[in-house]
């Protein structure tokens, strides 16, 4: 069985703790959340996958069970320990009973306050958690006997390096509100020349901004969310959807982007779906 996001609301919704974070941390941290597949498993003790589009950011996981198979773009990953996941690439997770996931959705890391970390750097593959996130706050998710518990952790330990680096947020405030604004505005065309010129820095600088804290350019992180935008209002509102909402100049140039967004293995199984394109 494989649950395909966007598509498979109901398990996405239902088979997961999902919690937003506290105001003080929402240019970080997108959610936080938890599988929660124990009756699942029981009815498919074979297993299942998840399989999810690219997206912005990057997701700190914490293995709370038995190890794993991740799968990011065409390479797959036994995982046994804790990781940092890029998420600019499809991914496909696959779950057997044992399996039980925390994982951090970030925007942001506030790690980069503390490290010399450029996410540009981390691409392809899952990487060590370790030099990401203090062990002993990895220890005391572990330890804690509830998701409330884990979330009251992780979200005390962000805090307190956010209080103490309140002076050096000028790139991540500059980023965030240029994703903020272009996703308000279903506007993902605009030059970065443009955000330059109005933030009073050069276009390199603004580039490395965007390098620095999303781990890609700034036109790659705005075309995913641009087509997460526009492939959500497919799946979940197709009789309302209109490819122009997006800025494509016709149906052909959202569909060769869309193809470009999917899994090869997720477009497969998505053609019945697709077919409300031909509408």
């Amino acid at each position: 069985m494989r649950h395909i996001e966007f598509f498979d609301i109901d398990h996405f919704e239902k088979n997961y703790h999902r919690v937003k974070p506290p105001a003080s941390l929402s240019h970080f941290i997108d959610f936080i959340w938890e599988t929660d597949f124990e009756d699942l498993l029981e009815y498919h003790p074979a297993g299942f996958s998840d399989a999810l589009f690219p997206n912005v950011g990057y997701t700190y996981l914490i293995n709370l069970g038995t190890p794993y198979v991740m799968q990011v773009g065409e390479k797959s990953f036994d995982m046994k320990g804790d990781g940092f996941l890029p998420r600019h690439n499809a991914i496909e997770c696959f779950h057997r009973r044992g399996n039980k996931l925390f994982g951090i959705k970030f925007n942001i890391s506030p790690v980069i306050f503390e490290k010399k970390v450029n996410f540009s750097e981390y691409r392809q593959q899952i990487y060590p958690l370790s030099y990401l996130i203090k062990p002993s706050v990895i220890a005391e998710i572990k330890k804690a006997a509830s998701f409330d518990e884990r979330v009251h952790t992780v979200t005390c330990y962000f805090n307190e390096i956010v209080k103490k680096y309140a002076g050096s947020m000028k790139p991540i405030q500059i980023v965030t509100e240029i994703l903020d604004r272009c996703n308000q505005q279903n506007d993902f065309t605009v030059p970065i020349e443009k955000f330059a010129a109005e933030f009073k820095i050069s276009t390199r600088t603004l580039q490395r901004y965007f390098e620095m804290v999303t781990s890609v350019s700034s036109k790659t992180a705005l075309q995913i969310m641009r087509i997460r935008k526009a492939a959500h209002h497919l799946a979940t509102s197709p009789t309302n959807f209109h490819y122009s909402l997006y800025g494509y100049y016709d149906p052909s140039h959202f569909y060769k982007h869309l193809k470009k967004f999917l899994h090869r293995k997720t477009l497969d199984e998505l053609k019945l779906h697709l077919q409300l394109l031909n509408k």
